[in-house]
């Protein structure tokens, strides 16, 4: 393994790109905070490849770009990400003749390429985005990990083919413009901060879908899904299941611990996190590694002002304590304090390239900062409330019955807001069309009841949509502070075997993740197994929104603000001056409420002002 890195690419069949030596330069340095620790360059007349590396295992073996040459071709990769079958395939390889210089997962996965071709994708268990240029075919190859936790952009413009791990370098190559068009306003408005797979908001730059491969040649650029999830009858009882899933599980979890460097965990003491720290605690013990570096984060003076509601029934300190004496952790919690949250929306911006989820990436940001003083990879609970259905959405029925997605419902305040220019955009539709592609998309089942045929939509908007959104978030977050975070509950194989299993056995004795709990007896002490999920948590201090109604005031007291070509004056005024009152249903998500909006509404005129977006 080599650790999480960021990588950019340039194809051009029509230029010598050995010249460009200095745009090549710029374009890598901006991914510098993803890989701190090494750089390296490919030029060829036709191709230039990139790398900025964060090393994590093999320090000497795994440097890139890395080529190997295979009965006179000569391949070259580019890769971000971790194989966590590494050995497996390494071992089909040896039985094929192959030999391997180093214990680097990047020569593995390069040499299954040359043996298999495409087809490698399907004997890869981990998360990754990469990409191999075929110097004899001049024939570039991308492909990005089937859940989409790694990023991977691509632009054409004119003779010029340009990739990256981030929208920044690409952005970084003057070939590219900083252009939004209509759709791009359609997506930051209706979607946001959630973007339509394949879509990128700006006009010239797109995304690799999870679960694609591209390949771009002189014949042009051919891009194709290679993985979708089967729906097909559950045979196994109600105990099997349960089992399995521990056992699918545990293994994730321990298969995701390999490294060189210190590993930690996030502990929030809900069941996700929970689960992680206390499989991580044991085979840290086994293995006499000593204690475990837990981390949890909480805000100033949250206590103080924390109001329980249907979204986030109980705060998290209690739980966390509980969970670091039962696992015996060293444990870390990381207090941020209002400015610093209000701050770090701009920085949290440069991290994502686009307006995210406002304080809630702000924070992440904080707090990834920090523990990267202490560790370079910890493990993340993100991902199981997607899969074993862990969200209000799931289990009420006003919002699983929505008919759109049920995480962004506040359609007419996303409309309200935009100027005269724009209000007459179809926000509605483009929401409409969105979620209706999807739904097309839904691998059924016959043997589904109308109920199970729902939640089985429910779950996969939630894969496709809600958990990408959440994935983007905690890839930049950390790899801006050059920390890698491994998220176990997005293991292929825990998440192919849950797809099929029932919603009853699921909502086992009618809690959410009822199944989840049930596999965790005796892992986890029975009050935290029984503990009402919470979600990330938010601030609650009333100096934040003081805070962010100051910026955005600011914002639009300056008649060139670019934001002001967006939104309306007059509705930013009375969102400012309500406080976001009027706001009574989170506008994203469970959390993001009227301070959030006034946050993203700050992060958008960062954003335009960092990237100089223009509207054409």
């Amino acid at each position: 393994m080599k650790g999480m890195c960021g990588f950019v690419g340039w194809v051009d069949y029509e230029k010598n790109l050995l010249d460009r030596g200095v745009v090549m330069d710029k374009m890598i340095t901006t991914l510098s905070k993803r890989g701190p620790d090494a750089e390296g360059v490919y030029a060829t007349t036709n191709a230039l490849l990139g790398h900025r590396r964060l090393i994590v295992v093999d320090p000497e073996g795994g440097g890139q770009p890395m080529t190997r040459i295979v009965d006179g071709r000569r391949y070259t990769i580019i890769y971000n990400g971790e194989l966590y079958n590494t050995e497996d395939v390494r071992k089909l390889l040896v039985n094929r003749g192959y030999g391997f210089q180093s214990y680097s997962d990047t020569e593995v996965l390069l040499t299954a390429y040359i043996e298999w071709g495409r087809d490698c994708l399907n004997k890869l268990n981990g998360i990754y985005a990469f990409g191999i240029w075929d110097e004899e075919k001049k024939e570039l190859f991308l492909a990005r990990d089937r859940l989409g936790v790694k990023p991977l952009f691509y632009s054409k413009v004119d003779t010029s083919f340009v990739f990256a791990s981030e929208i920044k370098a690409i952005l970084a190559n003057p070939a590219v413009p900083s252009v939004i068009e209509e759709e791009g306003i359609l997506e930051l408005f209706a979607l946001g901060p959630a973007r339509t797979p394949g879509k990128a908001v700006f006009k010239h730059i797109k995304e690799v879908p999870p679960a694609h491969y591209l390949i771009y040649s002189r014949e042009g650029l051919e891009i194709r899904q290679y993985w979708q999830l089967q729906s097909k009858a559950h045979t196994e009882d109600f105990n099997t299941t349960v089992e399995h899933v521990k056992f699918l599980l545990m293994d994730a979890i321990e298969r995701q611990l390999i490294s060189d460097v210190p590993v930690c965990t996030f502990l929030s003491g809900g069941l996700d996190s929970s689960c992680i720290s206390a499989v991580t605690a044991k085979a840290f013990e086994r293995e006499g590694k000593g204690k475990l570096k837990t981390f949890s984060i909480d805000y100033f003076d949250n206590e103080t002002y924390f109001q329980p509601s249907v979204f986030q029934p109980n705060s998290d300190k209690e739980w966390i304590d509980k969970m670091q004496k039962a696992i015996d952790s060293n444990h870390y919690s990381v207090i941020v304090d209002t400015p610093q949250l209000a701050e770090a929306l701009h920085k949290a911006v440069l991290a994502s390239d686009l307006p995210g989820m406002a304080d809630v990436d702000s924070s992440l940001y904080l707090f990834c900062k920090e523990v990267r003083q202490q560790a370079t990879v910890a493990l993340s609970g993100e991902c199981a409330d997607e899969i074993f259905g862990g969200y209000p959405w799931f289990t009420r029925e006003e919002l699983y019955n929505a008919n759109t997605f049920p995480w962004s419902q506040a359609i007419n305040e996303r409309q309200g807001i935009l100027s005269k220019e724009f209000a007459k955009l179809p926000i509605a539709e483009y929401v409409d069309l969105q979620y209706k592609n999807t739904l097309r998309e839904v691998p059924t089942f016959e043997g589904d009841s109308p109920l199970e045929k729902r939640i089985r939509e429910i779950f996969y908007l939630n894969l496709k949509w809600f958990m990408v959104t959440l994935l983007n978030r905690k890839d930049r977050m950390s790899m801006a502070n050059g920390l890698e975070v491994r998220v176990p509950f997005a293991d292929q194989w825990l998440v192919e075997y849950v797809w099929n299993i029932p919603w009853d056995m699921k909502f086992y004795q009618g809690r959410e993740k009822g199944l989840l709990r049930k596999a965790l007896e005796g892992i986890l002490p029975q009050d935290v197994i029984e503990r009402k999920k919470s979600p990330y948590p938010k601030t609650h201090n009333p100096s934040y929104l003081k805070e962010v109604q100051k910026i955005l005031k600011k914002i639009i007291e300056n008649k060139h603000s670019p934001i002001l070509q967006l939104i309306s004056r007059e509705k930013a005024i009375q969102l400012i001056e309500s406080g976001g009152e009027t706001l009574k249903t989170p506008w994203f998500g469970q959390l993001m409420t009227g301070p959030q909006l006034i946050a993203y509404l700050i992060q958008m005129d960062i954003w335009m002002r960092e990237y100089k977006v223009e509207i054409r």
